[in-house]
């Protein structure tokens, strides 16, 4: 920021970039100290985890956002609030997720006539009344008194200087949090009986400590926050007795008109809840002993998907993992059939596609929880290779694990690198083996332009057929059928022996796949033929040849 302390200068876009980078290396550093302080609401020990997830969760959609073209400032910022809602973990997650949102709205909305000290402790100011309000039962002594701290001691500073920098407002506000984290246990019982300070505060001092070195490049003195001691882990019984016995988190799509109703239900059946959002997208998080009826709130209220249920006792049980053996693969579907194809076949699989793509959180969970030693991972999507890649360097650093990245760019070409998978194999040729497969499956697909646009095979209206060969589009066309034919025919240009073609969800009864493999019956009959139903969305035909 060149003059943060001017009119209408603005929050420089390159400042918060850097503020995000920042930010998620210092909560990968600090992840398992704080883990380790986590004893309330619930001693799980994740705290650390959660609110490193949800940021990197931001940072990679701010990062595929750039990646797809989309890098205006607008859009950057909508991307990170809406990556941190969608990737939010747990409790201390949804809750960073709504600062981050109320802090990065207020950035974006600037006026060229404010300050940016101004904004910046209004940013704070609304961070903290959200936070607030997100929470069904505010308790003092976590991470919402220490963000209010930090919010209470910037609107002193404006007030005592009106034209203050931002950098200033940054610096106060990150002393004022590393205090009230410090006061911690004098507001709550379960803290001082430990011994320890709040988990989700110390989380926040990290994010602050990292705003005010984006903004002065200077590090923040270390705070040392409370004596460091194991993680307790109580007995199954005594985890549950005082509290719900299960996490329920979902994703909703409700009214805004809807959440009221919803936030009283969910606070008759437990406690911890939290419900974020806004504009028809919510994320939910609820404590409770019936998991059901948690759900069916969310049903009664709109539509709730992405719908995680953890038991507190079988996550603290966890927590102490034998020693991680064998060899897994961890492969993202995008549709229903092609994630039953996978598992078939042995594999982890996370859910994505267009639209759904997984975020670096849901992936690093994925090979961490096949408690294998060595993982290979498919993305199977060009725009997720980034994300696998990220995830395995921090499964590699943190969970001492092996894991290589297949940068397979297509549903298919996963399955065929799956195909070829030999676990008697040592790990490097195992590897070797799946990525020339990969590697050499020719793939294309077909699918419905969905606007106006150019391609390589000319200019498109909505509603024409689109056929793909390795990525690019490369026949424009009116007819399904035909569309496909054209794609097989210059697969098989260069020869192949086996063809692979998956049907989509838009494939009623599998009936364009099954006309492409009469048509290849007559047209090319010493080729093989395998057809899947893969229920995958945009796509009515994704095709493999071998």
């Amino acid at each position: 920021m060149s003059e943060p302390g001017t009119v209408g200068s603005g929050i420089e876009l390159a400042t918060v970039l850097g503020f995000i980078d920042i930010a998620v290396d210092a909560l990968a550093g600090a992840r398992e100290e704080i883990d380790a302080l986590n004893v309330y609401p619930v001693p799980d020990g994740d705290t650390g985890t959660n609110m490193y997830l949800t940021m990197a969760a931001a940072r990679d959609a701010v990062r595929d956002k750039a990646a797809s073209g989309g890098a205006d400032r607008t859009g950057l910022f909508e991307a990170f609030t809406r990556g941190a809602l969608l990737g939010a973990r747990g409790n201390s997650g949804v809750i960073l997720s709504e600062m981050l949102r109320a802090i990065m709205r207020r950035i974006a909305e600037a006026q060229w006539d404010e300050r940016n000290g101004a904004v910046m402790v209004d940013a704070l100011r609304q961070a903290t009344a959200a936070s607030y309000a997100a929470v069904g039962t505010p308790v003092e002594g976590t991470m919402l008194s220490v963000c209010r701290a930090a919010s209470e001691a910037a609107a002193r500073l404006l007030e005592a200087e009106p034209t203050v920098r931002s950098r200033d407002v940054l610096t106060t506000s990150a002393a004022a949090a590393r205090e009230a984290l410090a006061r911690t246990p004098e507001q709550l019982k379960a803290l001082r009986d430990a011994g320890v300070v709040d988990a989700g505060g110390r989380g926040v001092v990290v994010i602050l400590d990292a705003a005010e070195t984006a903004l002065t490049g200077k590090r923040p003195p270390r705070v040392e926050a409370g004596r460091r001691i194991p993680q307790p882990i109580p007995a199954e019984g005594d985890l549950v007795a005082g509290g719900p016995a299960y996490e329920v988190m979902y994703l909703l799509d409700a009214p805004d008109e809807a959440i009221g109703v919803l936030r009283g239900t969910l606070g008759g059946l437990g406690d911890s809840l939290v419900v974020v959002g806004g504009e028809g997208l919510w994320n939910v998080h609820v404590h409770v002993d019936d998991v059901g009826a948690a759900i069916e709130a969310g049903i009664e209220a709109g539509r709730p998907h992405r719908v995680r249920v953890t038991h507190f006792a079988e996550q603290v049980a966890a927590r102490e993992p034998g020693p991680r053996v064998g060899r897994a693969i961890v492969a993202v579907a995008a549709g229903p059939g092609l994630a039953a194809l996978f598992e078939e076949a042995g594999a982890v699989v996370v859910r994505g596609g267009p639209g759904n793509r997984p975020s670096t959180g849901m992936l690093l969970d994925a090979m961490v929880r096949s408690g294998a030693q060595e993982v290979v991972v498919l993305p199977n999507d060009s725009d997720s290779v980034r994300a696998a890649h990220v995830a395995a360097s921090t499964a590699e650093k943190d969970h001492d694990m092996r894991v290589a990245v297949i940068p397979t760019t297509a549903q298919v070409q996963g399955l065929a690198a799956l195909a070829v998978h030999e676990p008697g194999r040592t790990f490097d040729q195992d590897v070797l083996e799946m990525t020339a497969t990969a590697r050499h499956a020719r793939q294309g697909a077909v699918t419905v332009a969905a606007k106006q646009a150019i391609t390589m095979a000319g200019p498109c209206e909505p509603g024409d057929v689109l056929g793909a060969i390795g990525g690019d589009f490369v026949v424009v066309g009116h007819d399904l059928t035909d569309v496909a034919h054209d794609v097989l025919g210059r697969l098989l240009g260069g020869g192949g022996e086996m063809v692979t073609l998956v049907s989509g969800e838009d494939d009623a009864d599998g009936a364009l796949a099954q006309a492409c493999a009469a048509w290849l019956e007559e047209e090319h009959p010493a080729v093989d033929v395998v057809v899947y139903d893969g229920g995958q969305e945009r796509y009515p035909l994704l095709v493999a040849v071998e």
